[in-house]
């Protein structure tokens, strides 16, 4: 990637007035070309050179580009037979060179990337996000802009994967490699779930939720990040109010997946082990 692409991303943010400029608007739709084609993303993990292990690194420019792409976008009317749609942003194009299955009416907005072996039931992409190989994501579920899924992640049907594009500076929802996502499940504000993890049905993941270990003999608390390998259900927790004490919802750990167990096969097993509906 050409890195002025950056240096001139950045200028154009703090001069609107430069997007009327041809070599402005080329870099802009360079960059959304680059992010169909997964050459750069949203945010991408990075080992810390303190700790040794993954972080996630935001990569603003990016997302500068995304918002700066509707405005030099008109409104376009598309026709897929007897549909019509009416937007801005055109839908991906091009699966079965790129190795994906799509079975209608599954649909993907151009900047979204689905990498080889993806499988997309009915259901919709958002344009930033980045979709790698071998996941599925079932029947009416939902990947916002700019979300981050990892390899082989089960998106059960109806779930909801927030997008964001501003501010800039946060964080997308990343799902990590392996991870089982039960049906309903809404991750949001960028949510994190930690690889390998399994997230039971209508598991409400935000940047504010209590996500409570209750696996020991007391509980540890996150909030935003599923640790990886945590087998989650929800649960509720008393919060006081001026009115009185009232029940609100949060997210239990209530295990851990075994490493002895296979992938293709601990997902359902570890459900199975601790009871949770998916």
């Amino acid at each position: 990637m050409d890195r002025s692409l950056q240096g001139i991303i950045e200028r154009i943010w703090e001069n609107r007035d430069e997007l009327k400029q041809a070599d402005a608007t080329r870099a802009v739709r360079e960059v959304i070309a680059l992010l169909d084609r997964g050459e750069i993303r949203v945010a991408e993990p990075v080992v810390s050179q303190e700790t040794g292990g993954v972080e996630w690194r935001v990569n603003e420019w990016i997302k500068k580009a995304v918002v700066l792409y509707f405005p030099l976008q008109d409104m376009v009317v598309t026709e897929v037979g007897p549909f019509e749609f009416h937007d801005k942003i055109g839908l991906k194009k091009g699966y079965q060179a790129l190795g994906v299955r799509v079975v209608p009416h599954a649909i993907a907005r151009y900047g979204a990337f689905l990498a080889p072996g993806v499988i997309l039931m009915p259901s919709y992409v958002n344009i930033g996000t980045y979709v790698d190989s071998g996941t599925m994501v079932d029947t009416w579920a939902t990947v916002g802009s700019c979300a981050q899924i990892g390899r082989n992640v089960h998106l059960s049907g109806g779930v909801g994967i927030g997008g964001v594009l501003e501010p800039v500076q946060d964080a997308p929802v990343i799902v990590e490699d392996h991870c089982f996502i039960g049906s309903r499940c809404i991750l949001v504000e960028g949510a994190r779930i930690g690889k390998e993890a399994v997230l039971g049905a209508n598991v409400v993941i935000t940047r504010s939720t209590r996500i409570i270990d209750v696996t020991g003999n007391d509980p540890v608390e996150w909030k935003g990040y599923v640790p990886p390998r945590s087998v989650v259900i929800p649960g509720s927790c008393t919060k006081q109010f001026p009115a009185g004490d009232y029940q609100v919802s949060c997210a239990l750990i209530i295990g851990k997946r075994k490493e002895s167990t296979d992938r293709k096969t601990s997902l359902n097993e570890a459900l199975r082990e601790f009871k949770v509906q998916v």
